[in-house]
């Protein structure tokens, strides 16, 4: 099954409906990037008039996330996967409609690769940036994944 957004954006509404009544949806996916977006809006703001930190982590995960399930799926194996860490940093008021971008694609590849050849579970550091209307960089997410091929 090949992922799209709008199968990603249903699965939102079913699965983590936090998510998706904050707005964060899935606007374009494929082999190497992941782009999410989500718009500040009452439901997701902080007192000081601009998007809740959390709410811009959950649009960063999921567009690490869903390149990772996408992966998977194209393994044909049954892999776990699971955020053993995370960091982030923000530049600058989240206003508007924000951009979260993931292009670490490859590197999935290569730590599944190494997965399956070697049955032991390993680590990658996934990044997605965050950007305002403007291309302004609003914040910085990196998630460690931990993957492991299910016996």
């Amino acid at each position: 099954m090949t992922l799209t957004p709008r199968k990603l954006n249903a699965y939102t509404m079913f699965k983590l409906p936090a998510a998706y009544f904050c707005g964060v949806r899935t606007k374009h996916i494929d082999n190497d990037k992941c782009l999410v977006t989500v718009k500040h809006k009452w439901i997701n703001q902080n007192p000081f008039k601009s998007m809740f930190w959390a709410v811009q982590g959950m649009a960063a995960e999921f567009s690490t996330g869903a390149l990772m399930i996408g992966k998977i799926q194209d393994s044909g194996k049954r892999v776990s996967m699971l955020v053993t860490s995370q960091t982030a940093s923000f530049t600058k008021k989240a206003t508007g409609r924000i951009i979260f971008s993931c292009k670490d694609g490859h590197l999935i590849d290569e730590a599944l690769k190494k997965a399956i050849a070697t049955g032991e579970g390993q680590t990658l550091w996934m990044e997605s940036i965050g950007l305002n209307q403007d291309g302004v960089a609003v914040s910085t997410f990196k998630f460690e994944w931990s993957i492991k091929v299910k016996s």
